[in-house]
């Protein structure tokens, strides 16, 4: 499997990264281990989680049993801890099942990466992220009412340096390799970069943000800004919570997939379930159809032709499912499909 640098770093991870968020909830440990060792035998080398998860349902109770899962996996497979590149994050503002929802700030870092370091049962976290920004953000369906002129400009920037000069001590001490953001803005992401290379601090290697078929926020000035600063994509939700597999296509009213995440978590899938997106859903169904392709497959070749992608985020909760996946990584997308694709998204370019 290809691998890519992460940002600046030298880090390399592999174009496909196995999400680990229905791990404790829809899966067992037993089916999280499978996981990993099915991906890592695919050539994948990178694994995305959360403190705050799994997500399938959210729950205080259940929160923080992906990384001990994962950290299980780390001690049963003591050689191995070298060969796999994980990736976490600090849960912020809101969240009331981790810290009852305080923000981001170098306390909560310090709290967190403790905790997460202990769960997953390793001395270092190779990539840590800001899960969320502490002033806000457009993504998860919160762009139809944005609104950033209530942002406290220099209270944020403060905030941002605290933030950095906490990382750059764990950095020093060996606990993190790389930092990165995530639902992040273009201004967020350029304020961020300009702080660490005026002030020395760590330099964030990359930004994991929704994107799919479905949803293209990225394509315009986050793209731009990633392609000039080295900073890469991490794509989670590439399959739109399940919605680009086609399994809910004939669903009617409130019948969902047994088991699946509509099933068990969300009703709306995050905000996703809605006319337009069944509409543009079907379009890319026909498309897939017409050239006799697997639609999850093709969502995920999509993804790889995106010129700003470092990795793609895909979970699974059956091995079916991930095989299948994960034989979208030698599928190349030809002329045709893109000028299909293109012409999809002409007609649905935000259809949640």
């Amino acid at each position: 499997m290809k691998q890519n640098e992460l940002g600046r770093t030298g880090i390399k991870v592999s174009e496909f990264c196995l999400g680990s968020m229905t791990w404790g909830t829809q899966n067992t440990e037993a089916e999280g281990h499978a996981q990993i060792d099915c991906a890592t035998d695919h050539g994948i080398n990178f694994i995305d989680t959360a403190e705050m998860y799994p997500t399938t349902p959210l729950s205080k109770e259940t929160q923080g049993d992906t990384e001990r899962i994962i950290g299980s996996w780390v001690a049963r497979n003591p050689g191995r801890r070298g060969d796999v590149v994980i990736a976490t994050k600090v849960s912020g503002q809101g969240y009331q099942n981790v810290r009852d929802g305080i923000p981001i700030s170098a306390e909560t870092i310090d709290i967190a990466l403790h905790n997460s370091l202990k769960s997953l049962q390793t001395d270092y976290v190779d990539l840590y992220q800001l899960h969320w920004p502490n002033r806000g953000s457009y993504h998860f369906r919160q762009s139809w009412q944005f609104d950033p002129t209530s942002q406290d400009t220099q209270k944020t920037l403060d905030h941002m340096n605290e933030v950095l000069e906490a990382l750059a001590g764990h950095v020093k001490a060996g606990k993190i390799r790389a930092i990165g953001l995530s639902n992040e803005s273009a201004w967020g992401t350029a304020q961020w970069l300009r702080l660490a290379d005026q002030k020395g601090l760590p330099r964030v290697a990359s930004i994991q943000n929704e994107y799919s078929l479905l949803c293209r926020y990225f394509d315009l000035d986050l793209s731009e800004l990633c392609h000039h600063e080295d900073v890469g994509l991490l794509a989670f939700s590439p399959l739109a919570c399940g919605l680009l597999t086609g399994k809910y296509m004939e669903c009617k009213g409130d019948e969902r997939p047994k088991g699946s995440r509509g099933d068990v978590s969300s009703d709306t899938l995050g905000g996703r379930w809605n006319d337009n997106a069944h509409a543009a859903i079907r379009r890319y169904s026909d498309i897939a159809s017409k050239h006799g392709l697997d639609m999850a497959q093709m969502a995920l070749a999509f993804c790889l032709t995106r010129p700003f992608m470092t990795s793609v985020i895909f979970g699974a909760t059956s091995m079916a499912q991930l095989e299948n996946s994960l034989a979208a990584v030698d599928l190349k997308l030809g002329d045709e499909v893109m000028d299909d694709i293109d012409a999809a998204y002409r007609d649905f370019p935000i259809p949640y």
